[in-house]
């Protein structure tokens, strides 16, 4: 049976609405025309499908079954259903066949301290494994060229080098084959303290990582938006208002106050557990309130950008012009402000979704975060932090988690880049 989170039925509506915004959006031309000005960059193509690879892995992982005996799986897991099963006794390093830390075993009376080997590792088909991925990729690659040319003719890539898109699409859909090939045969990141494939946990992560960082950019967004530009359009005492409502948030740390958030809404569970009838179902409800304070706080620096860039807008010729004709408030707001602060919007959301994950990271390695039976970076960290310790060192947990979560951000600040440069009015 399906079985419904409130974060599952949060992003889809979010995918939802954005996907009815992209096609209202594509109607423009002028939109159109700036979008695949975008897109003509190489570098801003690649970031883009790594992050719609990253969206849709989190979507797999959004849609959840009740199973028969109880447990929720979600179709990502199902995909790799076979890194469950395969848990080993303890550590073991990337691509090893014998465990990492020796144990005591008894042989012909003797006792010995030797590397057992793994339980289920297949050694001997990495190259079997790679040339099938390759082919298996450009099989995709091909069929999708065939089967939705208009889209890249006409679309928002027209203008973006063909053999990069192509290129990277395949790169990308090589990584995700062979990666899930190889983990038939080999911990392809290892395993952890009690066994667990690292790189279940990392790709688990994703999902983490992208919620906080869409619906959290999504929640602050009305509130800088309707407050920056009502402080910077009505002034007065509105703005006073305003002012003193974020410079006093501002003067509050924001971990110390993220944390007290956290730590009053985790009491509040405890002292309800009926609210949640499994232990992911009360994971996601302390995710799900995570995103909320997060995005309660994070909204005051772009609401202080919003109301410095009205201020200036308030005050140009064709405002004037609009506001000596009789134009309304909310003629001038929707026509001649909120349009011209769009490119700021879009290019906040890019750079907040980056920090947010970070973030996420910082806030579960020091305890107020997700709840520690959620995969996440944050926790893969946290974890790791006493490995890196150990003599010998354990560095792949780290490993892992550093290179699924550096990809995604610095995917997002290149892409941000790229969208400043083409909105920006000053530089058109």
């Amino acid at each position: 049976m399906i079985a419904l989170l409130w974060t599952d039925v949060l992003v889809w509506l979010l995918v939802i609405m954005l996907a009815l915004w992209g096609r209202l959006a594509m109607r423009d031309a002028l939109v159109r025309a700036r979008w695949q000005q975008v897109f003509a960059s190489p570098l801003a193509t690649i970031s883009a499908i790594i992050l719609i690879t990253y969206l849709k892995l989190a979507l797999l992982d959004s849609i959840h079954l009740r199973m028969d005996d109880g447990q929720l799986r979600s179709l990502l897991d199902l995909i790799f259903y076979h890194l469950l099963d395969a848990s080993e006794r303890t550590y073991s390093a990337p691509f090893a066949t014998h465990e990492f830390v020796k144990s005591v075993v008894q042989q012909d009376g003797q006792v010995l301290q030797v590397h057992l080997p793994l339980r289920h590792v297949q050694p001997g088909m990495v190259w079997w494994d790679l040339l099938l991925a390759a082919a298996l990729a450009s099989l995709v690659v091909w069929l999708t060229r065939r089967g939705v040319p208009d889209f890249f003719k006409n679309g928002i890539f027209a203008r973006s080098p063909r053999g990069v898109f192509w290129g990277t699409a395949w790169g990308v859909w090589f990584v995700l084959i062979a990666l899930w090939l190889l983990s038939h045969h080999y911990h392809v990141f290892g395993t952890d303290k009690v066994g667990n494939d690292v790189l279940y946990q990392a790709i688990k992560s994703i999902r983490t990582g992208v919620l906080i960082g869409t619906l959290t950019t999504l929640l602050m967004l009305p509130l800088a938006i309707g407050l920056g530009v009502a402080a910077g359009y009505f002034k007065g005492w509105v703005d006073d208002i305003i002012q003193y409502l974020y410079t006093t948030l501002n003067s509050i740390p924001g971990v110390l106050l993220i944390a007290a958030a956290v730590l009053v809404m985790q009491g509040m569970l405890e002292t309800h557990p009926d609210w949640f009838g499994s232990v992911a179902e009360r994971a996601d409800l302390r995710l799900l309130f995570l995103t909320l304070i997060l995005g309660l706080t994070s909204w005051t620096g772009l609401c202080r950008l919003l109301r410095a860039e009205t201020l200036k807008l308030s005050a140009v010729e064709y405002v004037t012009a609009a506001r000596a004709l009789g134009a309304g408030h909310g003629r001038i707001l929707l026509r001649h402000i909120v349009p011209n602060l769009m490119h700021l919007v879009l290019i906040s959301i890019v750079l907040d979704f980056s920090g947010l994950v970070l973030a996420e990271a910082v806030l579960t390695y020091v305890g107020v975060g997700v709840d520690p039976t959620m995969n996440s970076w944050g926790n893969m960290i946290n974890a790791a932090r006493l490995e890196m310790a150990r003599e010998p060192m354990v560095w792949w947990t780290l490993a892992a988690a550093f290179v699924f979560m550096s990809l995604v951000v610095l995917a997002a600040n290149l892409l941000s880049d790229r969208i400043q440069q083409v909105f920006n009015p000053r530089n058109a």
